[in-house]
């Protein structure tokens, strides 16, 4: 793995985004993965190694997120930020198409920009996220978020399986890796979820109304795997079965799982794996 950055920009300046690289920088072969609202790049370390085999892979931290600088006070996090910032990142990779692999928010970015007329994205895999959020799933969310603060590495581990039901398959080394990288040590000793609170402000703002996404994804051409957890409340059955009057959509369903399948269980990896690599010149 190999670490980069680069400068967006933003209302007032220029932030740093910071991004992870996997495989060979020669690669013409590129996949973008972008994780969720309160996640980082380094949810996807397991599914990077197995997609490095064939694939230049990419894994930024949104701005706020991770290793990426925060924005400045008052100014919103929000799709047209991130959309900017992403459009930064493809120019710096120097590639004529990608693929992308987007959870959650990712997928929301990935949506958005795979609408646009001359996008790059060529095959899209949408990891439980559709053309439509309902306000209820986005409230559940925002209850989560903000400042926390914890005694140690184990208080973050022990709130992450609270949290994140969806992902109780995995391994004891895999929740350390997700309490490691989803947390950083502050003066005092204690340790905070590693990212800006203020995401919380901006979600909570707009948690009065649905999130409509059928024009974007009217204009879509291209492949699309779409992972669902079936018992999500995020990408409900309604969304899914009006998105499958897409014959380009194929669907992997994920029995008794809530928002949001890891994709770091074998089966989910093998499954984004194989498609890609079915998908490739198509």
């Amino acid at each position: 793995m190999r670490t980069s950055s680069i400068r967006c920009l933003n209302a007032s300046g220029f932030h740093r985004m910071v991004y992870h690289e996997w495989g060979s920088a020669d690669n013409e072969r590129v996949v973008v993965c972008v994780h969720g609202l309160a996640r980082n790049s380094r949810d996807f370390d397991d599914l990077a190694l197995a997609l490095s085999r064939d694939y230049r892979v990419i894994c930024p931290d949104v701005v706020g997120r991770g290793q990426s600088d925060w924005l400045p006070a008052g100014q919103a996090y929000a799709i047209p930020q991130y959309l900017n910032d992403m459009t930064a990142l493809l120019a710096r990779l120097d590639v004529d198409e990608v693929d992308w692999v987007g959870t959650s928010m990712g997928g929301i970015i990935g949506i958005c920009l795979a609408a646009m007329p001359g996008s790059p994205i060529r095959r899209l895999v949408l990891n439980d996220i559709g053309a439509f959020v309902p306000a209820s799933a986005l409230q559940r969310i925002s209850d989560y978020l903000g400042e926390k603060t914890f005694a140690s590495l184990n208080e973050v581990e022990a709130f992450m399986r609270e949290t994140y039901l969806a992902l109780r398959n995995l391994s004891d080394r895999q929740w350390q890796h997700l309490a490691l990288h989803g947390s950083k040590q502050l003066a005092t000793g204690e340790f905070c979820l590693r990212y800006d609170p203020a995401i919380a402000s901006s979600l909570k703002a707009s948690v009065t109304e649905d999130v409509n996404l059928w024009p974007f994804w009217s204009a879509i051409d291209i492949p699309q795997l779409l992972i669902w957890g079936e018992e999500s409340d995020v990408l409900q059955a309604e969304t899914v079965q009006r998105m499958q009057a897409n014959d380009k959509l194929e669907l992997f369903s994920v029995p008794g799982v809530p928002h949001v399948p890891s994709l770091m269980e074998e089966e989910q990896i093998l499954r984004v794996q194989s498609w890609l690599r079915t998908h490739r010149n198509k």
